[in-house]
């Protein structure tokens, strides 16, 4: 294994506002929140979160990962732009740790960018790195996982980590044990447990009809579990998810009153499933009642076809 600090470089300024914001006898280290573009994100959960978290909240770089290293372009082709007779612009993959304060001032920081393609050991040896330079009390990554729920109930959650059980309280695992393909998120969250690091990830319950589509739902539940669980206090990003939140329901319930009878078949199913297992959860009981439900061939074809239907008339607007 090569030296993980060939892997990224300190941004001078923003190492030094980091030490100046954390170099109080009361602080107890800042938050970092990390997720990484590529693997699985039903809903876009996620990736929404990033996005509000960064946009129109003014940041500094502390530290820069290698992308040339990390990044297979061929698999994940970066967009250039072309005008009249010349490239003139080319969008630099950015894998970055960045600061950020929350509405009382308090720091936090956020690493986000291309999941890294190759050298995943370094990677998460050099998150390690960051996290203990920087005195990281708390590492919090989340995604979406499709779900066989419906959207008109309320989004569900799967806590993991170290911290999880302090932290989110409540939540039942949905199995003792799987194996599931790997992820650049989960080897860091691995890793820095294994470290005694401090770790919470947070899996968002995504009705799967709608998962290859912007859930805001989703990102907003995630956003106020971490909220709870840190202490940070983000109200604008909220406000902007549950504005998103909001629209993005009316538009779910406008095609169910427009008549898709295999839609409406669906979401009817997965709100009898779901009321079933939530009547067992409260009784105590061990069976619950079964449930038709379409197959998965039907319910892709649902889904394709209701997102096709969606985006154009994004397109139109």
């Amino acid at each position: 294994m090569r030296d993980p600090q060939e892997l990224y470089a300190w941004e001078p300024r923003g190492l030094a506002l980091v030490d100046e914001a954390t170099s109080g006898s009361d602080s107890a280290g800042p938050v970092l929140i990390y997720h990484f573009e590529g693997f699985i994100d039903a809903g876009e959960t996620g990736g929404q979160l990033i996005e509000r978290l960064l946009d129109g909240r003014p940041y500094t770089t502390v530290a820069r990962f290698d992308h040339d290293r990390l990044i297979d372009y061929r698999a994940r082709r970066p967009t250039m732009t072309f005008r009249r007779d010349r490239w003139t612009a080319y969008a630099t993959p950015a894998l970055e740790v960045r600061l950020l304060h929350d509405a009382t001032g308090q720091p936090f920081l956020v690493l986000s960018g291309p999941e890294p393609d190759v050298e995943w050991e370094s990677f998460a040896l050099a998150v390690r790195q960051i996290v203990e330079r920087l005195s990281v009390r708390l590492a919090v990554t989340f995604h979406g996982i499709p779900m066989s729920v419906p959207h008109t109930r309320p989004v569900g959650l799967t806590p993991h980590g170290n911290r999880a059980a302090e932290l989110m309280p409540g939540h039942r695992g949905m199995f003792d044990e799987a194996q599931v393909p790997g992820s650049a998120a989960a080897l860091v969250e691995l890793r820095l447990a294994e470290a005694d690091h401090g770790v919470l990830g947070v899996a968002a319950h995504v009705p799967h009809y709608i998962a290859r589509s912007r859930y805001p739902d989703a990102a907003l539940v995630v956003l106020e579990a971490i909220t709870a669980a840190t202490g940070l206090v983000l109200p604008e990003t909220a406000h902007a998810l549950r504005g998103s939140a909001h629209k993005t329901q009316n538009e779910i319930e406008r095609e169910l009153a427009e008549g898709d009878s295999e839609l409406v078949a669906v979401v009817r199913g997965l709100e009898q499933q779901y009321d079933a297992m939530a009547g067992v959860a409260t009784r105590g009981s061990l069976v619950a009642e079964s449930v038709d439900l379409p197959s998965a061939d039907e319910l892709g074809e649902v889904f394709e076809r209701f997102l096709a239907e969606r985006e154009d008339g994004e397109g139109e607007r």
